[in-house]
Parts: structure tokens; sequence; C-alpha cells
């Protein structure tokens, strides 16, 4: 997976956690489509990103539907309330694919205290919601935009890679590798639950701490 060149959607790719990503991503060769509501927004995120990283890199701009429709693996990377209708716009281009949803359930003004919607896990409500068609796999809650930001940086985070499809998760933890980010496959999608609370916490542990981005550290298991 880390040698096969991959067309990436990241739709909520103009925010800082999606674009970090997309950046990242785009930075090891990969083609990469921001996507965004409107096609205007998403170009000019990508002429941005065009201009960081050189002449040589793909990335362009569509909305929603178009990104995910050109795309070979989609990410979602939008706030919580727009989780489901994002979604319910892109399903009949999503069939067939893997959907990372990024997706936090974060209810302002209280992001630092764990606010899980009934049912549990948000991103487990878009797997019931896109049925089998769709492999959704749940990751990078806990990495923070600040440090994806920074191309130079190395990121001493771990990414919780969660879904009901190994192969999925796999190629995800493939991905995540790829960018300077150690991964595990942290079991089925009910276990996003415990990546998406963690989020809160984190964001408790900057503000407490005066810090700019918290990350998790697995141990006791060798590091591939």
């Amino acid at each position: 997976m880390s040698n096969e060149r991959l067309t990436i959607a990241v739709l909520g790719g103009t925010g800082k956690e999606g674009g970090g990503l997309a950046l990242r991503w785009a930075h090891k060769g990969h083609e990469v489509i921001l996507g965004s509501r409107t096609a205007e927004r998403a170009e000019q995120a990508a002429a941005a990103m065009r201009a960081e990283l050189g002449s040589a890199s793909q990335v362009s701009g569509m909305a929603n539907p178009d990104a995910a429709a050109a795309a070979d693996l989609v990410v979602l990377s939008v706030p919580y309330s727009a989780q489901q209708s994002t979604v319910l716009d892109v399903a009949e281009q999503l069939k067939g694919k893997i959907l990372i949803d990024v997706t936090v359930p974060l209810i302002p003004p209280k992001v630092n205290r764990v606010q899980l919607p009934e049912g549990g896990s948000a991103v487990e409500a878009v797997q019931r919601l896109l049925g089998d068609e769709v492999k959704v796999v749940s990751a990078f809650q806990n990495i923070s935009a600040h440090h994806l930001a920074k191309l130079d940086e190395e990121m001493d985070c771990d990414v919780l890679v969660c879904a009901d499809d190994p192969e999925a998760a796999d190629k995800v933890v493939a991905l995540s590798e790829e960018i300077g980010l150690t991964a595990w496959n942290a079991g089925p999608l009910a276990n996003s639950v415990v990546a998406e609370a963690l989020t809160s916490v984190l964001i408790a542990l900057n503000r407490r701490y005066k810090v700019p981005g918290s990350g998790i550290r697995v141990t006791g298991v060798p590091r591939p």
C-alpha cells in the first residue's frame, strides 16, 4: 500500500485537520483532491497547497460529490454538526470505497468535555447510514492539526485505527505510517468510541498544560 499511488479525496480538506492530512499525503506523492461545499473554496485551498508543495504536486479542489466520485479512497474531516449531512450528499459516490472518518463528536462550547452521541460512536452511526457497500474506518481523531501542518516536524503520536473490515484497517494503518505516524489496528468500529472520547481529554490537557497538540502513545507492544 505504501508504494501504491492513490487518488485521495479529503472532504473538509479546507479545514485544519483535513488540510493537514491532505498536505502530508500530497507531499508523499499521492494525488489529493480537497473537497468542500463549493468548488471555488476547495480550489482556493488547493492553489495554496500547490504553492507550498511545488509544481510537481497534484492537488486539486472540487465540490464534495465530485471529489468523492473521482477518488480511490475518501476521508471525511468535517465538524460533527456536518458529519451526517455531508455523508448523505456523497453516499452514492462512496459505494465500493473506503471512507476514513475523522469525526469527533465535539459540541461547543464545552469541547474539553466528552459528549458522545446516543448509541456511542459517531463513526459507527455513519457505517449504519451507509450500509455494507462502504467500508468505514475510524482514524486520526487524536492527531493535532498543529503537527500535521509542519512537514519538517516528526510527529510523536500514535493513531488508533478501528474498522469492521480488517483489510480496510490495514490499508489505513499503512497510509498513516507513510506520513510518519505509528498506527495500530485497534479492533472493530465499535472501539472508535474510545478514540472519539479521547479527543476531548487531549483538548483538556492542551488547555491545562498550555501545549498546542498533546497526543497518545501505545506502550507494551513492539513498535513497527
